[in-house]
C-alpha cells in the first residue's frame, strides 16, 4: 500500500501540483474515448500505483472532476464517467426582444453571418435560387410597410442564406426566427413611414442586383450597408426614447 506524502512545509504546493497533473492527464482520458461516458474508473488504489502518487492527491483531484462534472459517484460502485451535459442551442426567446438593446446585438451578430451569405450567394447562387431571391424581393416591394412585410423581409433573407449552398445560414436564420426582423420584435415601438420603406427597399435592391450580378464584394458591402444601417436607425431611436 502506498503511503501518503507527509505534509512538509513544501508538500501542499508540490501536491497542489500532482492534483493538476492527474487532472489533467484523467480529463484527458475522458475527452479522448479512453474512459466512455458508463465507464468507470480505476480504483483509488490503482490510480495511485498507475500514477505514482498518493491516495491524497487522487482523492482531491478525482474531487476536481467530480466538481467539473466530468464524472459522479456512486455509493458503493466507484466513480463512473458522466454522459457530457448538452448545453441547451441559444434562442433569442430567451431574451427580451421587445427591448431595444436585444434587438441591436441581434443585429450586430446577424451583420457577422449575413455580409458572409452575400458574398456567398453571389458566387455560388444556382439559377432557381437566383428566382426565389427576386420572387422575395418582389415580395417585400409589394408589402410596402404593411403587416406581411416583416415576413416577406424573412423570406428574403432566409432565400439569400440558401443561394450560399451551406445549410448553416440557413439554420441561423431558423434558429433566430421572427426576431430576426426588428420591426415584429417591436412591434408598434417603430412607425414604418414611407420613406423608411422606400430606403429599406432600396437597400435591399442593392444587396440582390450585386448578388445576381455575381459581384461577391458588392454583395458584402450592399449587406453590410443594410444592417449596419438599421443598426443605425435603431440606435437613434433608442436615444430618442432615452
Amino acid at each position: 500500500m502506498t503511503a501518503d506524502i507527509p505534509d512538509t512545509p513544501s508538500a501542499p504546493a508540490a501536491r497542489g501540483s500532482l492534483v493538476a497533473q492527474l487532472c489533467a492527464s484523467l480529463r484527458a482520458m475522458i475527452e479522448s474515448g479512453r474512459y466512455k461516458p458508463g465507464d468507470r474508473l480505476p480504483s483509488e488504489a490503482q490510480l495511485t500505483r498507475d500514477h505514482g502518487v498518493s491516495r491524497t492527491v487522487v482523492r482531491e483531484a478525482v474531487a476536481t472532476l467530480r466538481a467539473d462534472g466530468l464524472v459522479m459517484a456512486r455509493q458503493g460502485a466507484g466513480i463512473f464517467v458522466r454522459e457530457p451535459e448538452v448545453a441547451a442551442p441559444f434562442s433569442p426567446l430567451e431574451l427580451d426582444m421587445t427591448g431595444l438593446p436585444a434587438v441591436m446585438e441581434l443585429l450586430e451578430l446577424r451583420t457577422a453571418v449575413e455580409v458572409e451569405a452575400a458574398g456567398l450567394a453571389a458566387i455560388r447562387r444556382s439559377p432557381a435560387q437566383e428566382a426565389r431571391i427576386l420572387d422575395a424581393l418582389r415580395r417585400v416591394i409589394a408589402a410596402g410597410g404593411t403587416e406581411g412585410s416583416a415576413a416577406a423581409d424573412l423570406e428574403l433573407h432566409g432565400a439569400i442564406a440558401e443561394a450560399t449552398n451551406n445549410p448553416r445560414f440557413g439554420q441561423f436564420l431558423q434558429l433566430l426566427g421572427d426576431a430576426a426582423i426588428p420591426r415584429r420584435s417591436l412591434g408598434g415601438a417603430m412607425d414604418a413611414p414611407a420613406d423608411y420603406i422606400a430606403r429599406i427597399n432600396a437597400e435591399h435592391e442593392a444587396i440582390v442586383t450585386a448578388i445576381l450580378d455575381g459581384e461577391e464584394e458588392a454583395a458584402r458591402g450592399a449587406m453590410r450597408d443594410h444592417l449596419r444601417g438599421s443598426l443605425r436607425r435603431y440606435r437613434a431611436l433608442q436615444r430618442q426614447q432615452a
